[in-house]
């Protein structure tokens, strides 16, 4: 009897260990696909590039607005305002997940949080920050094939509340890792906005979507349009980062 106990209670610690394992495998797995897509969309380089985001509303004249976009390893950023001109020197500060925005009109910077609404459809973490990677663990949910082509579908859960969206679903091309669609949700799980990924096209080095479709899916029609030009490396200084020097500009 205390033989068959102990084999018994052997079976159940493999098979935990095994299960385990496993899950830890997946879960490697599915923070690699994050991150190759993640570098799909933006180099680990230091980098710059400008982005003009076009909401569109029923019953309302499109709205256009223009930035700047100077990054550094995904942790850091800087968002400067180029168009309209009335909101011309506003500017963005992204340290890992703080952000600050420095506005000409106020001596001091004014703390904001990812999810906040920077314009249209977009908040200040999709402009300000994208890494995927550093701001959810990942797991593989299925496969889905749209039009031919196989997909991973990722579960994000934000690794805590500071993060742009609670959950985002993920769809990733099994080929080559291009990022197609995200669905965002809120932290009680309401579907927010959904986004794809468009118009790819070789910028320093490989095949980077160009253009991004977010939709409200709360408001029906509501939708901005971003699109991405003139990337290029840049050599950033540490010291652009920081408050200090953003103050002096």
């Amino acid at each position: 009897m205390q033989k068959e106990s102990l084999q018994y209670l052997f079976t159940v610690i493999f098979l935990f260990f095994t299960v385990a394992s496993v899950a830890a495998d997946d879960a490697e797995l599915a923070h690699s696909i994050m991150e190759k897509a993640d570098q799909i969309r933006f180099p680990r380089e230091s980098f710059q590039v400008d982005v003009s985001i076009i909401t569109t509303a029923a019953d309302q004249q499109p709205d256009m607005h223009k930035y700047r976009v100077l990054s550094k390893g995904n942790e850091n950023s800087v968002v400067m305002v180029t168009e309209p001109a009335s909101e011309r020197g506003q500017i963005i500060l992204m340290k890992e997940r703080d952000l600050w925005v420095f506005m000409p009109s106020i001596s001091q910077p004014v703390r904001l949080s990812l999810s906040q609404r920077l314009t249209g459809q977009v908040a200040n973490g999709d402009l300000a920050r994208a890494n995927f990677a550093g701001d959810y663990n990942a797991t593989i949910l299925r496969t889905d094939t749209i039009d031919g082509e196989k997909y991973y579908v990722l579960q994000l859960i934000g690794v805590d509340r500071s993060v742009t969206y609670h959950k985002v679903l993920y769809w990733v091309r099994q080929s080559n890792f291009w990022p197609y669609r995200a669905e965002f949700y809120s932290l009680s799980d309401r579907l927010l906005k959904t986004a794809h990924y468009e118009n790819f096209q070789m910028l320093l080095g490989k095949q980077r979507p160009t253009r991004l479709v977010m939709e409200d899916a709360l408001r029906k029609g509501e939708k901005s349009v971003l699109k991405y030009s003139e990337m290029t490396l840049r050599d950033l200084p540490d010291k652009i980062f920081t408050k200090d020097y953003l103050k002096k500009l």
